[in-house]
């Protein structure tokens, strides 16, 4: 491998993740828009009169400068687009969820920049207070899928290769796709044909197609994560359990 150090100047990207390293800097995991998943090493990012913290937030968009000879590069600058916004409570968790997903999910410096545009639209929809966020992690959920290579076929009926039929029930296997039930529709991946559909097209537009979105979701993600817990839904099940808000994941 060559020695001379590939610099990347002010690529927009968001923090995902931070933890220390040695004894006063930082590991910095980021979404990038040209290079995807990046960890960089951030020296004495954590000695006073450095300002690196103020900037290196989580849920802002940021300019990112590193220079890097391998896997881990040297952060060597970091700015926001915009003045500081933060998250709190059920947001700030649902923010959480999403960026467990990607650091979990998205293999390093494999570039997603649809996924990328995706998930500054959700950031802004969380930073909304008057705006509904549950529509935007539905669609961010589905187009991860998507980008990873586990799309999900609402569209067709796997048994006939028909069209999905709105008033008609199905059952969704993750490994075959939707079949028609005929009797009693029941089990945990039973669908309506309308909430298979409003999903495909990202609609979302009532609760039924919501909440219906959400369990199915969930089970593909499962199946990607190979039984890999998420650390942000154990502390939303504790959240549930002392009666506070329930996030979107």
């Amino acid at each position: 491998m060559s020695g001379v150090a590939r610099r990347v100047q002010l690529e927009p990207g968001f923090l995902l993740h931070h933890y220390p390293w040695r004894d006063s800097s930082r590991i910095l995991e980021f979404f990038t828009r040209a290079h995807g998943r990046v960890s960089v090493f951030a020296r004495a990012a954590r000695r006073g009169g450095s300002t690196l913290p103020a900037a290196l937030q989580p849920f802002g968009e940021l300019l990112v400068s590193w220079s890097a000879r391998g896997e881990a590069g040297q952060l060597t600058g970091a700015e926001r687009l915009l003045s500081p916004a933060f998250l709190a409570g059920d947001r700030l968790m649902s923010g959480f969820y999403v960026n467990e997903l990607l650091i979990k999910l998205l293999p390093r410096h494999d570039a997603h920049p649809a996924l990328y545009d995706t998930y500054a639209a959700l950031v802004a929809r969380l930073h909304d207070p008057a705006a509904d966020p549950a529509r935007a992690l539905r669609i961010f959920e589905k187009r991860l899928l998507e980008e990873l290579g586990w799309g999900l076929d609402l569209e067709h009926d796997s048994g006939s290769r028909g069209s999905i039929e709105p008033q008609r029930a199905y059952r969704y296997r993750l490994d075959g796709g939707a079949e028609a039930v005929d009797g009693v529709a029941e089990g945990e991946l039973v669908f309506a044909g309308a909430s298979l559909l409003s999903l495909a097209r990202e609609e979302l537009a009532d609760p039924r197609s919501l909440a219906d979105a959400r369990r199915l979701l969930r089970a593909a993600l499962d199946q990607c994560l190979d039984g890999r817990p998420l650390r942000t839904r154990e502390v939303m099940l504790a959240m549930r359990a002392h009666g506070g808000p329930l996030p979107g994941g």
